[in-house]
């Protein structure tokens, strides 16, 4: 299985990262615990609602997993190579276990509710086995797993959103922050597992939202990234019998966006056909919501995204980056690209290429189609692209996105732009390292000017690369 993803941005590339927060003092706990998460943003937000609730019981983070007396991994089901990692993990966890008697090792998340029976039964990889809406249960979990009971619960919800709960920040910058607005997903595309690991879609309330992200502005944080499967089709009533009350996504996006124009608002990630034009309009009355929009078109081709279940076609997705492009001419596009799905010919293939030149994507998520088990296509249809015509045609569509980026990013060249400071740059503590609103990494020296992160600065692009571009404050 070849699984390979082009230029994210540095927040899209944490997979499998161990998390302890910043702001909890190590020495307050006398348990510990350990996260690992994989996959998407909505499970690193999760993490941190599981930290939340681990605090209550008396658990402190940690980096050392040795010293750990819980440990989990927080997984991703979409990919198969997801799943290959998180095995060799629970198998290196295993023998951290023998060593440390009474550690407890579980699986949270959309590969927990996928494989309950494996992990527990089969394979005996794990003590604890935690779905995505089943977080709330973990401390009576975790007692039964201390008394030597395995212990399940992957149960599916039509209500759960967490809104009560506070996220404990974990390995934050102390800038930017993922505030989960929705869970679950009602689009049956036919590749995809979410609606079977996460169940229906379900809004959280408008209130709780506003709330989190008013609290994370005063204290300090200047960029929040409004997440769910499919963000677009957030809807939330708190009187069922009356739409006055009725909050809409690009409703909340202003009021999100109302709370300080020195807070910047993102989000992810969008169906094309949900997304309206009341939220491209919003995003061009606030400079806050920050112009970018990921808009995952997975193929060129109307016959392949009808197997796909993806309910537009070719063309009226093309129309779609026409109203963006109208109303947002600055807005940067990104995608996610399927190459090999079933029944696929070269010349679908070749569609897929044009509609990426057509809508001259920043980046993009490129996989070879791996066919998931339980999914409508797995049912359905034969996986009969062999492998090694899907690893050449992801091959062209990386090379293609790699020629988009370059031409992308070098037009920004002689540009300025408002850059929210992340914080130091990697390759120097020289540097500074921050976004544009359309996302773009931008790296420029510090001049011994006096700066902080969370500072917005006026930087003139002088150099670039395919996925950096580099600059001096004026």
């Amino acid at each position: 299985m070849l699984d390979l993803v082009a230029n994210k941005t540095h927040d899209e590339q944490r997979q499998g990262e161990s998390y302890a927060p910043f702001s909890v003092d190590p020495n307050e706990y006398q348990k510990k615990f350990y996260i690992e998460s994989y996959g998407c943003a909505m499970n690193f937000a999760d993490s941190e609602v599981v930290a939340s609730i681990l605090n209550k019981e008396g658990f402190g983070a940690t980096r050392n997993v040795e010293e750990a007396n819980l440990i989990f991994i927080n997984t991703c089901s979409i990919r198969e190579k997801a799943e290959q990692t998180v095995r060799k993990r629970l198998t290196e966890f295993r023998k951290l276990k023998a060593r440390n008697p009474g550690t407890l090792v579980g699986v949270l998340g959309c590969m927990a509710e996928r494989l309950k029976s494996k992990f527990l039964e089969e394979e005996k990889l794990v003590d604890i086995v935690v779905g995505p809406d089943a977080y709330r249960s973990l401390p009576r979990l975790v007692d039964e797993a201390a008394d030597g009971h395995r212990s399940i619960d992957v149960l599916l919800s039509r209500e759960e959103t967490y809104a009560d709960i506070a996220p404990v920040r974990l390995n934050t910058n102390g800038v930017s922050a993922f505030v989960s607005i929705m869970r679950g997903c009602n689009n049956m595309c036919s590749f995809c597992v979410v609606p079977f690991t996460r169940g229906r879609e379900r809004s959280r309330d408008a209130e709780s939202i506003i709330n989190e992200c008013k609290d994370l502005f005063e204290n300090g944080y200047r960029e929040v990234t409004l997440l769910g499967q499919n963000v677009d089709s957030y809807y939330y009533n708190a009187e069922s019998n009356s739409t006055e009350h009725a909050v809409t996504f690009a409703q909340l996006l202003e009021k999100v966006a109302l709370i300080s124009p020195l807070l910047r608002v993102r989000f992810s990630t969008s169906h094309p056909k949900d997304i309206t034009s009341d939220v491209l309009r919003t995003m061009a009355a606030h400079e806050n919501i920050c112009k970018c929009i990921h808009l995952p078109v997975q193929s060129g081709s109307t016959r392949v995204l009808q197997l796909m279940n993806r309910t537009y076609t070719r063309e009226w997705y093309m129309m779609k980056v026409d109203e963006i492009r109208a109303i947002l001419p600055d807005c940067s596009l990104t995608s996610d690209m399927i190459a090999g799905f079933c029944t696929e010919t070269e010349e679908e293939h070749q569609e897929t290429l044009s509609i990426m030149d057509y809508t001259r994507y920043d980046y993009s998520y490129m996989f070879f189609y791996s066919e998931r088990p339980g999914t409508l296509a797995q049912r359905r249809y034969k996986d009969d692209i062999p492998v090694e015509v899907k690893k050449r045609r992801l091959q062209e569509i990386i090379e293609k996105q790699n020629e988009l980026s370059r031409i992308n990013f070098a037009q920004d060249l002689g540009k300025t732009f408002k850059v929210l400071i992340d914080g130091d740059s990697k390759r120097s503590a020289d540097d500074w390292v921050g976004r544009t609103s359309q996302n773009k990494v931008v790296i420029f020296p510090k001049n011994n000017m006096d700066l902080q992160k969370g500072d917005y600065v006026e930087v003139k692009v002088n150099n670039c690369t395919q996925a950096t571009l580099f600059g001096e404050i004026i």
